[in-house]
């Protein structure tokens, strides 16, 4: 009979693992947030719809071990994603800062569900090679869904760290008393308190006047003193922030917190960095965060100096562009208009990679309204309980009408076992720095719209071969011209200033044929040109936006003359003429 009861069971596991495999489908939804491990399953399972599309790279581990997972889309059939400019996606740098992952997931969806139904859509998948990390910090995903956790904790990589020195590392975490997944506040009844309730909204602290009778002290997280120091949550998860540990621009901690003890002390952040390095046509990144509602460029400090002029000619119609399509959000300079950083995933990008980038800060706290009044100018939201009283009470008012009370704990009695008689309450780690799920459709469709219209820009280069004349027995003059219809150019105008990489390469070449001179063509009409004195059958340049770009040839020989143009980040083109045409 055991055995019998054993085998059934068996049975039951088995072919439950398929239906488990199976939980997410395609395409995906989003009126939820996926966990880590969904992340990853939809990831296999938009590798596994799309097979000629797209490759799964599980590109390192994290510091815990778990797998880091990029998906990768290229149409094989217009050429190998090497040869064309690279879109890079990422999301979820901060491992609390959820919905970011739902925009890079949704990227990726909609341009495969669409791809040979939408003319756009198709167009810049046959052009581009996209490479998109959903979750960076797939340790802090994991644990913000299955432990207990604030909307702000769980951000860093799990590093173990000693913060309050007393030789133990990471053991007095904040405790889920109540065991609702949240790590709400703990306030108790004291008449020597600093806070009374809001007189229209108990829910609501208030800071008691100078003066007045306070009814509570607030307490700070659930917690529990558990290395009995005397101290409540004083030494959780160790601390590196993985968006302040890249290799360039980076200060040690008492310059920059969070730093960690060098550039790259992160799993995570040197397996991204390893990917990115070796893809070198990555031009465009976008790096997903969460609160906000900003695209933030370059430079991340004033150390730094500013962007180039030609650069920024670049950035401001990406992110002007980005500012229609997402309203609200502003297209903001990122130390001057907000902080200034150091070590930073986008100094990286921009200075070593080479790529355009920007930060997209998600979700306004703003838009959870609960008013009739358009006219009315809504305060920003800030976390928790910090804002104005008027907005903190509206924002309630949005929870129990818009989100049904799913935002915000009701204060609940517990037994502490130090500070007695508690009541536990406040907004739950779903909360505040994410939009509640009924408002994520719209919020990933139009941050992907964003990273959309920068692929529709990404360089398109064509070649043109115009002027060509008989010279003299077997002497030819041969121009070309190379026209960019885009905004960003072939390389970015610092990157070529600082040689960072090599610059593209115009060549002719054939057999029989010999390249006498070559040069940039100043003036078609008087050929005029500025000839290079070795080697003129190579020469080097960058495509501008929306400009082109013009040489001038003269060769002698017979036969095929092949000219080509090849670049790190845009794609090539070749044409082949006959000299005894000309």
């Amino acid at each position: 009979m055991k055995k019998s009861i054993f085998i059934i069971m068996l049975a039951m596991v088995v072919f439950s693992m398929p239906m488990l495999a199976q939980s997410v489908s395609v395409p995906l939804r989003f009126d939820k947030y996926y966990s880590y491990q969904e992340v990853v399953q939809a990831v296999k399972a938009l590798n596994k719809a799309y097979p000629s599309l797209t490759k799964a790279v599980m590109l390192g581990k994290s510091d815990e071990g778990r797998e880091i997972w990029a998906l990768e889309i290229n149409n094989p059939k217009t050429g190998k994603a090497a040869d064309k400019s690279g879109v890079y996606v990422d999301a979820n740098i901060h491992g609390n800062e959820i919905q970011a992952g739902e925009v890079a997931l949704y990227f990726a969806d909609y341009l495969l569900k669409n791809y040979g139904k939408l003319k756009q859509i198709t167009e810049i998948v046959d052009r581009n090679a996209y490479y998109i990390i959903p979750v960076v910090n797939v340790d802090g995903r994991y644990h913000f869904f299955t432990d207990g956790n604030t909307m702000h904790s769980n951000r860093g990589l799990r590093l173990p760290k000693d913060d309050d020195r007393d030789g133990l590392f990471d053991e007095d975490f904040p405790d889920d008393l109540d065991g609702d997944g949240s790590i709400c506040e703990m306030r108790k009844r004291d008449p020597n308190g600093q806070y009374k309730l809001d007189s229209e909204d108990p829910r609501i602290m208030v800071r008691v006047k100078n003066g007045e009778k306070g009814e509570w002290t607030l307490l700070g997280n659930e917690g529990l003193d558990n290395d009995g120091d005397g101290r409540v949550n004083e030494d959780s998860e160790g601390y590196v922030d993985p968006n302040r540990n890249w290799g360039y621009g980076w200060e040690p901690n008492y310059v920059q917190r969070g730093a960690g003890y060098y550039p790259f002390s992160g799993s995570g952040t040197r397996a991204v960095a390893n990917y990115m390095n070796e893809r070198p046509n990555i031009i465009v990144v976008y790096a997903f965060h969460n609160y906000g509602g900003m695209f933030l460029r370059g430079p991340g400090n004033k150390a730094d100096g500013p962007l180039n002029p030609r650069d920024i000619s670049v950035y401001d119609v990406l992110g002007e562009n980005a500012e229609k399509i997402v309203p609200g959000y502003r297209y903001l300079i990122s130390w001057k208009d907000l902080y200034s950083t150091y070590g930073d995933f986008t100094g990286f990008t921009s200075n070593v990679i080479g790529a355009y980038s920007f930060v997209g800060e998600l979700f306004m706290g703003a838009q959870e309204t609960y008013t009739n009044d358009d006219t009315k100018e809504t305060e920003p939201t800030g976390f928790n309980n910090k804002g104005s009283i008027e907005r903190n009470r509206e924002r309630l008012k949005f929870n129990d009408h818009l989100a049904h009370g799913s935002l915000f704990k009701e204060w609940t009695p517990y037994k502490h076992p130090v500070y007695g008689d508690i009541e536990i309450g406040g907004w739950v780690k779903h909360s505040s720095r994410m939009p509640h799920t009924f408002m994520l459709p719209d919020l990933v469709h139009r941050n992907a719209s964003a990273v959309i219209f920068a692929a529709t820009q990404t360089p398109d280069i064509s070649m043109e071969v115009f002027g060509a004349e008989k010279m003299g027995n077997n002497l030819y003059r041969i121009n070309v011209r190379l026209k960019n219809k885009n905004a960003i150019p072939s390389m970015m105008f610092a990157a070529a200033k600082n040689k960072l990489y090599p610059k593209d390469m115009l060549k002719l070449s054939g057999g029989g044929v010999k390249i006498i001179a070559g040069g940039r063509l100043q003036d078609k009409y008087t050929k005029a040109a500025s000839y290079k004195e070795f080697k003129p059958e190579v020469q080097f340049l960058t495509v501008p936006s929306y400009g082109m770009i013009e040489y001038t040839f003269v060769v002698s020989g017979k036969g095929k003359l092949t000219i080509s143009y090849e670049s790190r980040k845009a794609n090539n083109v070749s044409k082949q003429i006959s000299l005894s045409s000309i």
